[in-house]
């Protein structure tokens, strides 16, 4: 049994993802961050490779053109190297920017967007020239130089039915004129490249799930872990069963302190007891001061007693108040017929006692109880 706990068989919970991310551990696909580099590079080319060829062209016709006034003067061979330097210099920033937005959305596009200072910290156990050995002959490791086979397969593979595609075109660039025969050089070889490198994402679709698959095998947990943050996260069962009695007992005491406020205390008349106290000057209904069953009924009871706050026992009533009503609110207006009954015989049976009524006669009990309020 204890070997079964250990297991790691339980997914993540979002804690220990949360701690792995804090550790710099997050799914990563080393091939997608180079795809993206190399199919980026090949489509900024394609469309800022016409500037940049302008440019670069232009770079030959200044440099190449300077007549003697600039060949003698440095301040005119600082101009014309200017001129030179901003004829390419707006295309090249331009590439230069596309490949940098497109290697950041490869490399965080698997994972997000990550920062860990534990992950920059210096990891002494690595330097371990032990541990270095199981790196290379680890299982990392020779996934590691499956994917370098594989990648150099499907690139030379690629590369081999690039060249058959265009042998032809090829062989016939050299039969052109210039500059023609440069642009449709330049054109292949663009196209060759953006293939080549697309290429690589074969290795991609492959790699990004099992990249996703690991980390989280890595992160799985057994059962005692789980159990084991279940309390330091929400507190030992123990603890919060403590807590909740301890918060049960205070709850109680404030309810018993209410209890010699009550005009009347409804029993059932041992299991349940209700405390009611009615202000025809405050509130439109009477309002539950206190209630509880078995032995919180019978410590009602007994403050009751104690206080000289009149008992009746209505079994019905105390039932369906108890279920029904929550402490300090009022009662619901289908008990408030069978209430006032009792009300009004409490008032009746406090001026008999001062001798200035007779002895009122006990209303009968649950009658006036509606059936959906019944328990």
């Amino acid at each position: 049994m204890a070997e079964t706990d250990q297991e790691r068989t339980e997914d993540p919970t979002e804690r220990r993802k949360q701690q792995a991310r804090d550790k710099g551990q997050i799914a990563r696909s080393k091939e997608m961050g180079t795809g993206f580099v190399l199919v980026s590079a090949a489509v900024s080319f394609f469309w800022f490779g016409g500037a940049l060829y302008q440019g670069v062209r232009n770079v030959f016709e200044i440099m190449f053109t300077l007549d003697r006034q600039h060949a003698f003067d440095t301040s005119k061979m600082y101009e014309a190297f200017a001129i030179a330097f901003g004829e390419i210099l707006w295309p090249i920033l331009t590439i230069f920017a596309f490949i940098v937005v497109f290697t950041f959305l490869g490399n965080s596009w698997l994972g997000g967007i990550n920062f860990s200072a534990q992950a920059m910290a210096p990891k002494f156990n690595r330097m371990n020239p032990l541990n270095g050995f199981k790196r290379m002959f680890g299982v990392q490791a020779l996934v590691e130089l499956i994917k370098a086979i594989a990648k150099f397969m499907v690139v030379a593979v690629s590369a081999y039915f690039l060249l058959k595609w265009k042998f032809v075109d090829i062989l016939q660039m050299s039969m052109g004129q210039m500059p023609t025969m440069i642009e449709n050089a330049l054109d292949t070889l663009l196209w060759m490249f953006l293939l080549l490198c697309l290429s690589i994402f074969l290795i991609v679709v492959i790699d990004a799930p099992f990249q996703v698959w690991k980390h989280n095998k890595d992160l799985k947990m057994s059962k005692q872990e789980v159990k084991d943050e279940h309390k330091d996260t929400e507190g030992s069962p123990e603890v919060k069963g403590r807590i909740r009695r301890l918060q049960m007992e205070m709850a109680n005491r404030r309810m018993m302190q209410e209890v010699p406020k009550a005009d009347v205390v409804v029993t059932n008349p041992t299991h349940y007891a209700v405390a009611l106290k009615y202000d025809d000057g405050g509130v439109q209904a009477p309002v539950l001061l206190a209630k509880g069953t078995d032995e919180t009924a019978a410590k009602i009871r007994e403050i009751a007693l104690e206080y000289e706050i009149p008992l009746v026992a209505s079994p019905g009533l105390a039932r369906s108040i108890y279920h029904t009503t929550e402490l300090e609110k009022e009662i619901p207006k289908g008990l408030f017929v069978a209430v006032a009954q009792i009300l009004a015989y409490v008032y009746q049976l406090r001026m008999f006692k001062k001798g200035q009524a007779k002895r009122p006669k006990k209303p009968p009990m649950d009658k006036d109880i509606p059936d959906d309020l019944r328990y």
